[in-house]
């Protein structure tokens, strides 16, 4: 089976201590995506192609451009390039989006694996993105036995996941424990992106009372891009970076990690979390 996010392989599977057998696999598919604004190119990424018009979108959240539907007038998908391999999507913004171009054009390229290339400082984010009341009302804080029960929900809603094992995900849950989005890419940046821009399209931002779950570590740039989308809890099935503990206490998020089975760490403001 093949689709736009999966691609086929032939593969020589070993099983130790001899055998050896030729059978057909899928890996996650990885292409690039041009990024242009006002006709501008401004990023190529490394994605999965699928809801790219959402990671664009999500991106432009992340870089401070765009913070509402109506700073978008127009994001359309170009399909017909010389890139074989890609694919263009040009966004036309509103005149209350204001654009440093200087600073969106810092990259033209990012791997998948990467999301900030280029940023150096916590103080340059904060400039862009206020910190969050870390002392939210009592109806907003979440069990941890809640908690508990979403890496299982968001495992169950990964189909090219359970296909290729090899694509990240991201998805957001409301204070009932509700999924409402989940995206996957090659990219974890990417697929928060993604989620961000479908936030942002169905004008759901912020997202005050929700948490955010990540299928991997944590790093400073995810919690950056949850910052832009006002997310007060970060959890993550993996570990997260020293930089990402420090810019969740500077930020006012709670950060959660090793959330796995019956057990989590809590980094930053534990308050968010009942009986911790």
């Amino acid at each position: 089976m093949s689709d736009d996010t999966t691609f086929p392989v032939t593969v020589h599977r070993i099983t130790l201590p001899s055998a050896v057998a030729i059978t057909e696999d899928v890996t996650a598919r990885e292409e690039p995506l041009e990024i242009r604004v006002e006709g501008r190119s401004v990023a190529v990424v490394m994605r999965t192609p699928g809801h790219d018009e959402e990671l664009v979108a999500g991106f432009l959240i992340s870089e401070g451009v765009v913070k509402s539907p109506r700073d978008l007038l127009e994001v359309s998908q170009c399909p017909s390039t010389n890139n074989k391999y890609g694919n263009v999507v040009d966004v036309l913004l509103a005149g209350s989006a204001v654009v440093n171009w200087d600073s969106l054009t810092r990259h033209v390229f990012s791997a998948s694996s990467c999301g900030i290339c280029g940023k150096t400082s916590l103080e340059s984010v904060f400039q862009k993105f206020e910190v969050l009341d870390s002392q939210l009302p009592v109806e907003s804080i979440i069990t941890p036995s809640l908690l508990a029960t979403f890496p299982a929900k968001l495992r169950a809603a990964q189909p090219t996941f359970a296909q290729t094992g090899g694509l990240h995900a991201c998805a957001v849950f409301d204070e009932h424990g509700n999924l409402l989005v989940l995206r996957e890419d090659v990219g974890r940046h990417n697929a928060l992106d993604k989620v961000l821009g479908w936030a942002l399209r169905e004008n759901l931002l912020p997202f005050s009372k929700h948490v955010l779950l990540l299928s991997g570590r944590v790093s400073f740039e995810m919690m950056q891009k949850a910052l832009a989308a006002g997310v007060p809890v970060v959890a993550a099935i993996s570990a997260p970076s020293s930089l990402a503990v420090q810019f969740a206490q500077d930020s006012g998020q709670t950060l959660v990690g090793f959330l796995r089975g019956e057990t989590m760490n809590v980094y930053t403001h534990p308050q968010r979390i009942a009986g911790v």
